[in-house]
């Protein structure tokens, strides 16, 4: 599975990044700050709805966010 990273300057500084696929969304000072909370959120999101089977998920194995 691929997964999208659509990125927005935030006004205040910063970068704001949604994932469409799951609905997730966070923010970061920089881009690879964002991208890495993007992927904590939406690790965290299919943990839930993978039913609370793993500590964590391993976006390695059910996806990737492009660069």
């Amino acid at each position: 599975m691929e997964l999208t990273a659509v990125l927005t300057p935030a006004p205040e500084g910063g970068y704001v990044v949604f994932n469409p696929e799951t609905g997730t969304t966070t923010q970061g000072e920089t881009i690879e700050e964002a991208l890495a909370n993007l992927r904590e959120a939406t690790a965290l999101y299919l943990d839930f709805k993978l039913g609370h089977t793993a500590r964590y998920v391993d976006l390695d194995r059910y996806g990737t966010v492009p660069l």
